[in-house]
């Protein structure tokens, strides 16, 4: 999901703190809509019965922090990266310890890049608002085929046997993985309300671990129940100083099965945080 448009936002955070976000570059009009939108998404994660979920920061690596990053995804221990905004959307290979891209192949510039997610040989990979996805040859990034979709296009993870994708709202849907045709939906809550902008997803050990836009929080959800079963504050991840260098919001999950970390980012952050997850995953 973007954050390059429209209009403030003014999100209520659990605690009683107020934080304006600026949610783009366009006209400054009132967004009634949107705020409450965010303010319901903020309230519900970590109110209740719902746990937070305790991580320890390992380490940090550099992150270009040109990249609007749209999607992540670690497999074999190479880095996917998927960037948007209109003309500088990318496909790229990244290597992790140094930030450098090693490989990256560019969106024809109508089109704005959204998540993506690696499945055996091939990268799918959504875009925002054009109803166009492609699929990618995963060696050598030659686009092999483009699909069209309902609805927007957020974030995108794989349990194995489906494609899991998020479209803004509550609701997850799965795909097949060869045909891209849906084969099922599931509206994400917790105590009973339903959780919306849902963005950037990654599965972990049979849960769905997903951005809540355009908040610094990670929900855990059930994929049978869409039920949310924890939380992650990641706000403290930037320092103050980083924050105020034009950073946009959290938006990037990929985990490393060799390790079990996450690895944390966001659009136009200068580092991919590397976390340990304590207690069960």
């Amino acid at each position: 999901m973007t954050l390059d448009v429209r209009r403030p936002v003014v999100l209520a955070l659990t605690g009683g703190l107020v934080l304006a976000i600026a949610c783009g570059a366009s006209a400054p009009s009132p967004a009634a809509d949107g705020a409450q939108a965010a303010s319901s998404s903020a309230a519900l994660v970590g109110g209740g019965a719902v746990p937070a979920l305790p991580y320890d920061v390992v380490r940090s690596h550099p992150h270009d922090p040109g990249a609007f990053t749209q999607g992540l995804h670690l497999v074999d221990g190479e880095l996917y990266e998927g960037t948007g905004l209109h003309g500088r959307s990318t496909l790229r290979r990244v290597e992790l310890r140094s930030g450098r891209v090693l490989q990256q192949v560019a969106i024809e510039p109508q089109y704005f890049g959204e998540g993506i997610t690696v499945v055996g040989d091939r990268i799918v990979q959504l875009t925002w608002q054009s109803g166009t996805g492609f699929v990618y040859d995963r060696r050598s990034f030659e686009r092999q085929r483009t699909f069209a979709y309902t609805g927007e296009g957020w974030g995108l993870t794989t349990d194995g046997a489906r494609l899991i994708m998020s479209d803004g709202t509550d609701t997850l849907r799965f795909w097949h993985p060869e045909t891209l045709e849906e084969v099922g939906r599931v509206r994400v809550h917790e105590g009973g309300r339903s959780v919306p902008q849902l963005n950037e997803l990654e599965y972990v050990n049979g849960a769905i671990y997903a951005n809540v836009w355009p908040t610094d929080r990670v929900v855990r959800i059930d994929p049978a129940t869409g039920q949310v079963t924890g939380w992650l504050d990641f706000s403290g991840l930037l320092t103050p100083t980083e924050r105020s260098r034009g950073v946009d919001v959290l938006n990037g999950l990929a985990y490393d099965p060799a390790t079990g970390h996450l690895l944390v980012t966001g659009k136009f952050w200068p580092w991919v945080f590397e976390v340990r997850l304590a207690g069960p995953r």
